[in-house]
C-alpha cells in the first residue's frame, strides 16, 4: 500500500482509492486486511491503564486545603487532644471519600470519546459484503453505511445518497451536513470536508460508502483525544491563593515563635521550659484549626446549591472560580439556542409573516406584519403551504418521555410543527392525503417532489427546495432581494410550491415527477419561502446582558457558518452583528495577533476543536479567567483548557463532561449566569468567615506575645483553652456564614481579580484593629479580676468568655461586609445564625458551670456580677466596627451599581 494520504478529501475518489490499493467492488482480501492490520494496529484509542484505586483515593488528598487540615490534626494530637484531632481526621476522611465517589462516576474525557466509536461496521472483504468489529477496520476497507449508523472510521466517500451526516459533536455545525463525492478545496476544515465521513458522527439520512483513509488514534476523533490528554488542567484562583496565604503563614508563626522563646528566655528570664509553653501556646493561637474545614464545608454548601439550580459541581474548588471568571467562552447551538430548528418566518407574495412557539411543541401562533395575530384557516394560502410543509417531507415527531423530538432531517422536523401551527397535524394530513409519488431531494438538483390524491379524488403536485431553484420553476424572478435579505440574517430558506390540478392518469414515477416540474408542466404556483434557524433560548438574551453588567465578556465561539453566527450573535447582544472572526483566520494568526485580533471579536464562526484551544490560551496569556462551555468532542480540549469548564448534561457528549468542572443539567446558557452568581456568594462567605475567624486567632496571639513582653507572672490563657475557643466558635459560629444568601447587586460589581490577594487591605486592617481590641481589652480584664483578687484560673474563665462573646458580636457585623447590621435584619434571613449562637451560648455555660469542664480546662464557674465586664467587651467591638463599616458607606464602599435590588428580589436569594 502507499503511503498514508494526508489530504483525501481534496483528491478524486479514484485517486485515493489507487493510493490505497483497492477495488472498490471487491474490498480488501483476507490476507491484506491481517497485514495491514499488523502495519496499522486495531481501530481503537489508545487507552492509558487506569490508576489503582488506593492512588487514585491517596490523590483526593493532594490539595492545599487537605494539608493544612492534617498539619492541624497533626498538632492537636501532639497537644494528646485526641478527639479534636480526630474531629478534624474525620472532615478530612469524608472530603476524601465524596471527591473519590464524584471522580469515580464521572467519565474520563478520553473514555467518552472512546465510547463514541461504533461497534461494528458493514464492509466488502473478498468480494462479499460481510459485518466485522469496527476494531478489525484497516485502510482501505470498503464501508457501507445508510440511515442510522455510526460512522467506524475516517473514511473518504467514493458514492452517496441522499446522505448527510451530523457532525455537531465534532465540528459543532447544528443541522446535518450533505456529503457527496466530489473533492473539496485542500485547505478546508473538517467542518466543510463534505467529502469525508469522520468516526464517531452519525448518519443522519441516506446511505454512503466509503473508503477507510484513517483509523484509531490517525481519525480526527484520535486527534482530539490526543489533543485533550495533553492539555495540563488549570488549578483555580482560591486554591493559588490559600497555598500562597499558608506559605506567608507558616513563615509568620515559626517567625515569630523563635522571638518569643528568645525574648522570654534571654530578655525576661523565663526557664527554657516555660518559654516553650509559650511558644507552644502562641502556635495553637495563630493556626486557624477550624479555617480549612469551614473552607471546605463552604464550597460543598455552594456545590448543593448549584446542584438545585441545574449546575452539577464535578470538582469543588471550582465553585469559587466561577466567582473570579472575567470570561465566558459559549457554544451556540443548544446552549445559546434550543439545538430545535423552527420555522420563523414566512414570506409570502402578499408580504411577511412571523412564526411564534417553543421549540418542537405544536402550540404556537401566525402574526401579520403590524404584529397580530391571524388565523391560518382564513387564509386559503397558508392551507395549501401548510400541505406542502407536512406532506413533502419524510421526517416524523415524536414523543418521549413528555419531550418531542424529530426523527429525521431537523429542518424537515421544523416544517412538520409550522404545519401544526398553521391547523395542520402531520399524521391526520398524511392518512388523508394519501402519497402516490415521491421524488427524494439530491444535492444535484436541491428540490423534492411528491404526489398526493385528495379525499375529492384531485391529485396535487407539491414541491419544496432552495429558493433558487424554485422560483425560476414557478417564473418569479422579482424575491432575490428579499431572500437575500433573509439569509443575511442567517437564516436557513425553503420555498414551498404546487400544481393543484395534475392530470389523472396512470401511476406517476420519479421520473415522471421530474421531467414534469423541469418542462413545468403542469404550471407550478409558488406558495412561499419559509425562514429556519435554531431560535435562541428566550432566557439567554437576558442571562448574557447580565453577565455583561457585570463584568463577564460573553464571547459566542460555534462550527456554524458566519452569518448563522453573526445573526444570533446580534439577537443575543454578543458582538455587533456585522463581523465574525472565522476559524482559518485563527489558525492562521500568531499568539500574539491572535490575542490582539480577539480583543475585538466576540463572535467566532467555523471553529473547530484546536481553534477553540488557542482562543481560550490566548485570554488565559492576558490574564483572564475564562469558563468555556460545550457539549461535543470538539469542545473537549478547549473546556480541559479552561479555568473552569462547562459541559451540556442533556446533549453533551460523555467526552465533553469528562473534560469539564461543570455539568448543566439543563444546557442552558442562564443556568451558567446564575452558578456565576452563586460562586461569587460563595466567595463572598469565604470572605466573611476569614474575617470572623482570623481576628480570633490574632487576638490569642497577641495575648500570647503580651504576656510575654510583660513578663506576666500568669498567663491569661492557656493553650488547651486557646484550643477550646477556636474550635467551638469555628464549629458554630463560623460554620453560620457558610449559609448567608446573596448580598444586593452582587452582579452588579466587577468581577475580582484573578490575583487579588488572599488577605486585601480592607481584611487586613479590620483584622489588625479587631484583634488588638479584643486583646487589650481581654488582658485589662484578666488583671482587673487578678487585682481584686480572683484566682488565676477564675480570670481565665473570664478571658475565654469574653472572647466568645467578642467572637458572637463580632458575627452580627461579619454578616455584611459594609452594609448597617443595627436593625431586625441583621437577626433573620440566616436561621443558621440564631441556630449557631444558640448552640454557642449553651456550649459556653457548660465550659463555666460544669465540673467535667473545670477539670479539663482548668476553670471556674462565674459570678452574676463577672458576666457585665464579659458582654461588655463584645459590645465594645460591635459598635467600633459598626462605625467603621458607616464611614466606609460614606466614602462609597459596599453600593454596588445603581438599580441593584434588595436580596428578596433576587432570583437566587434563600434563607438559610
Amino acid at each position: 500500500m502507499n503511503a498514508p494520504l494526508s489530504t483525501p478529501h481534496s483528491l478524486p475518489p479514484e485517486r485515493v482509492l489507487a493510493a490505497l490499493e483497492v477495488d472498490p467492488e471487491v474490498g480488501l482480501t483476507s490476507d491484506e486486511v491481517d497485514r495491514r492490520l499488523a502495519e496499522h494496529g486495531p481501530n481503537e484509542l489508545p487507552e492509558e491503564a487506569p490508576p489503582h484505586p488506593l492512588i487514585r483515593f491517596l490523590g483526593q488528598f493532594h490539595n492545599v486545603l487537605i494539608y493544612v487540615l492534617l498539619a492541624a490534626a497533626v498538632f492537636t494530637a501532639a497537644l494528646e487532644e485526641w478527639i479534636d484531632s480526630g474531629v478534624i481526621l474525620l472532615v478530612v476522611l469524608v472530603n476524601a471519600i465524596v471527591g473519590f465517589i464524584q471522580e469515580g462516576k464521572a467519565a474520563q474525557a478520553l473514555a467518552g470519546i472512546r465510547s463514541l466509536l461504533s461497534p461494528t461496521a458493514r464492509v466488502f472483504r473478498d468480494g462479499e459484503e460481510v459485518e466485522v468489529d469496527a476494531i478489525q477496520l484497516v485502510p482501505g476497507d470498503v464501508v457501507l453505511l445508510e440511515s442510522g449508523d455510526r460512522v467506524p472510521a475516517d473514511l473518504r466517500i467514493i458514492a452517496a445518497v441522499q446522505a448527510r451526516v451530523e457532525e455537531a459533536i465534532l465540528t459543532g455545525e447544528s443541522v446535518p451536513v450533505e456529503k457527496k463525492p466530489a473533492p473539496v478545496a485542500e485547505a478546508a476544515l473538517p467542518a466543510d470536508q463534505t467529502s469525508m465521513a469522520f468516526s464517531g458522527t452519525l448518519i443522519a439520512a441516506g446511505r454512503l460508502t466509503g473508503v477507510v483513509t484513517a483509523t484509531g488514534a490517525r481519525t480526527e476523533i484520535g486527534r482530539i483525544g490526543k489533543m485533550v490528554s495533553g492539555v495540563e488542567g488549570v488549578t483555580t484562583p482560591l486554591l493559588r491563593q490559600i497555598d500562597q496565604f499558608g506559605r506567608q503563614l507558616s513563615l509568620a508563626i515559626v517567625g515569630a515563635a523563635v522571638l518569643v522563646f528568645l525574648v522570654g528566655w534571654q530578655l525576661r528570664g523565663m526557664a527554657p521550659g516555660d518559654a516553650f509553653m509559650a511558644v507552644v501556646a502562641l502556635a495553637v493561637a495563630a493556626i486557624p484549626e477550624g479555617l480549612p474545614a469551614i473552607l471546605t464545608i463552604t464550597l460543598a454548601l455552594g456545590v448543593q446549591r448549584m446542584a438545585s439550580q441545574n449546575a452539577i459541581v464535578r470538582r469543588l474548588p471550582a465553585v469559587e472560580t466561577l466567582g473570579s471568571v472575567n470570561v465566558i467562552c459559549t457554544d451556540k447551538t443548544g446552549t445559546l439556542t434550543r439545538n430545535e430548528m423552527a420555522v420563523e418566518r414566512i414570506l409570502l407574495p402578499g408580504g411577511d409573516l412571523m412564526v411564534q412557539g417553543e421549540g418542537y411543541e405544536a402550540a404556537g401562533q401566525v402574526l401579520d406584519a403590524q404584529g397580530q395575530p391571524i388565523d391560518p384557516k382564513d387564509e386559503p394560502a397558508l392551507e395549501a403551504l401548510a400541505r406542502v410543509a407536512v406532506l413533502c417531507n419524510e421526517a416524523s415527531l415524536r414523543t418521549v418521555d413528555g419531550v418531542r423530538s424529530v426523527q429525521g432531517d431537523p429542518t424537515e422536523g421544523a416544517l412538520l410543527v409550522l404545519g401544526e401551527r398553521l391547523g395542520l397535524a402531520p399524521r391526520e394530513a398524511r392518512r388523508t392525503y394519501r402519497r402516490e409519488a415521491l421524488l427524494p431531494f439530491e444535492s444535484e438538483r436541491r428540490w423534492m417532489a411528491t404526489v398526493h390524491r385528495h379525499p375529492s379524488g384531485a391529485r396535487e403536485l407539491l414541491l419544496k427546495g432552495a429558493p433558487e431553484q424554485i422560483l425560476p420553476l414557478c417564473g418569479v424572478s422579482d424575491w432575490e432581494g428579499r431572500t437575500d435579505a433573509a439569509a443575511g440574517d442567517g437564516y436557513r430558506l425553503l420555498a414551498l410550491a404546487h400544481a393543484p390540478d395534475l392530470p389523472d392518469g396512470a401511476e406517476v414515477s420519479a421520473d415522471d415527477l421530474e421531467r414534469w416540474v423541469l418542462s413545468e408542466a403542469p404550471p407550478l404556483t409558488l406558495l412561499g419561502v419559509v425562514a429556519i434557524m435554531d431560535p435562541p433560548r428566550t432566557e439567554a438574551a437576558e442571562a448574557v446582558a447580565q453577565c455583561q453588567a457585570a463584568g463577564i465578556r460573553v464571547i459566542m465561539i460555534t462550527g456554524d457558518h458566519a452569518h448563522t453566527a453573526r445573526s444570533i450573535g446580534a439577537r443575543l447582544g454578543i458582538g455587533d452583528g456585522a463581523r465574525a472572526l472565522q476559524g482559518h483566520e485563527v489558525e492562521e494568526a500568531d499568539d500574539e495577533t491572535l490575542r490582539d485580533v480577539l480583543a475585538h471579536h466576540d463572535v467566532i464562526a467555523r471553529a473547530g476543536p484546536g481553534h477553540k484551544l488557542r482562543i481560550v490560551q490566548a485570554l488565559q496569556a492576558e490574564g483572564a479567567v475564562c469558563a468555556m462551555t460545550g457539549d461535543g468532542v470538539n469542545d473537549a480540549p478547549a473546556l480541559k483548557q479552561a479555568d473552569i469548564g462547562v459541559a451540556m448534561g442533556i446533549k453533551g457528549t460523555e467526552a465533553a463532561k469528562g473534560a469539564s468542572e461543570m455539568v448543566l443539567a439543563d444546557d442552558n446558557f442562564a443556568t451558567i449566569e446564575r452558578a456565576v452568581e452563586e460562586g461569587r456568594t460563595v466567595y463572598d462567605n469565604l470572605k466573611k468567615t476569614i474575617l470572623f475567624i482570623l481576628p480570633t486567632n490574632g487576638a490569642e496571639a497577641l495575648i500570647v506575645l503580651a504576656g510575654v513582653a510583660l513578663a506576666l507572672s500568669e498567663f491569661p490563657i492557656t493553650p488547651v483553652q486557646i484550643l477550646w475557643v477556636n474550635m467551638i466558635t469555628a464549629v458554630t459560629l463560623a460554620l453560620a456564614l457558610a449559609f448567608e444568601p446573596t448580598e444586593p447587586g452582587i452582579m452588579a460589581r466587577p468581577p475580582r481579580r484573578a490575583e487579588e490577594p488572599f488577605l486585601s487591605r480592607f481584611l487586613l486592617r479590620r483584622i489588625l484593629y479587631v484583634s488588638v481590641l479584643v486583646s487589650a481589652a481581654c488582658i485589662l480584664l484578666f488583671q482587673w479580676q487578678l487585682d481584686r483578687g480572683a484566682s488565676p484560673a477564675y480570670a481565665r474563665t473570664t478571658v475565654v468568655n469574653a472572647l466568645v462573646a467578642a467572637q458572637l458580636w463580632y458575627l452580627f457585623t461579619c454578616r455584611f461586609q459594609w452594609r448597617s447590621s443595627v436593625g431586625l435584619h441583621a437577626l433573620v434571613g440566616n436561621r443558621a445564625v440564631l441556630v449557631a449562637s444558640g448552640t454557642l451560648i449553651l456550649f459556653q455555660l457548660g465550659f463555666t458551670y460544669l465540673p467535667l469542664f473545670h477539670t479539663l480546662f482548668t476553670t471556674e464557674p462565674l459570678g452574676l456580677l463577672s458576666w457585665i465586664p464579659v458582654l461588655a467587651v463584645g459590645l465594645l467591638l460591635y459598635g467600633v466596627v459598626e462605625l467603621e463599616k458607616a464611614w466606609g458607606r460614606r466614602r462609597g464602599h459596599g453600593h454596588g451599581a445603581r438599580g441593584a435590588t434588595d436580596a428578596r428580589h433576587s432570583p437566587s436569594h434563600r434563607n438559610g
